[in-house]
């Protein structure tokens, strides 16, 4: 009953999103989105950095000056929390990657969770994606059965803007003391989002953490 009730609460919020866009232009939709990703940049204080900022720091966001760095290719914005254990998953390398997930939807605000697989009714499902760096570009699908992501948005595509940070964290599994997996924090942009994102033209703001799977 509780899955049930958590799932009409979800779809519900979908529907008014979709309804409000009707009466919108598909650039209205986007300057709205726009307006609320500087909203919650000026809300939050958080710290805009450039890529060559970025790299020029070792690839790692200031977390104490509260750093994003802007990809203007994806318009994504990314701030690395931990790199984490392991290694980066090498050029021509296939590996099973295993996330958990805050995401909200910034039209409903960045307080509001719109979905997640660390609350009580999914805290079983740790998302398992596929994940495969071919000549360094990242490609990936969630695994049918083990994902909330899928199971919710009825996709195996995993949102682009996911991908993103596994050019720069590591991936692995907590073998010593003091061993953490990679965290990172996400402003995810409608053209690389999920599916009803997509669709619907919002922003979603994310807290993902990446383990590499056995």
């Amino acid at each position: 009953m509780k899955k049930l009730t958590y799932l009409l609460v979800v779809f519900a919020g979908i529907f008014i999103v979709a309804s409000c866009n009707k009466t919108e232009t598909y650039a209205e939709q986007k300057d709205r989105e726009r307006a609320l990703i500087n909203k919650y940049i000026a809300d939050s204080s958080v710290t805009v950095i450039s890529e060559a900022q970025f790299f020029g720091q070792d690839s790692t966001t200031n977390l104490a000056k509260n750093e994003f760095v802007l990809f203007e290719s994806s318009g994504v914005y990314m701030q690395i929390v931990r790199k984490g254990c392991g290694t980066k998953l090498k050029k021509g390398e296939t590996a099973t990657v295993l996330c958990r997930f805050i995401e909200r939807n910034l039209k409903r605000g960045a307080d509001s969770i719109q979905l997640t697989n660390e609350s009580a009714t999914y805290s079983s499902i740790c998302d398992k994606m596929t994940v495969k760096n071919t000549a360094g570009t990242f490609t990936a699908s969630f695994i049918n059965g083990e994902s909330v992501m899928y199971r919710i948005y009825q996709s195996a595509s995993v949102p682009a803007g996911w991908l993103v940070p596994l050019t720069y964290i590591n991936l692995g599994r907590p073998i010593n003391e003091g061993d953490e997996i990679a965290k990172v924090r996400l402003i995810v942009p409608h053209t690389q989002g999920q599916a009803y994102a997509s669709q619907n033209v919002y922003p979603c703001l994310y807290d993902i953490t990446y383990e590499r799977g056995r």
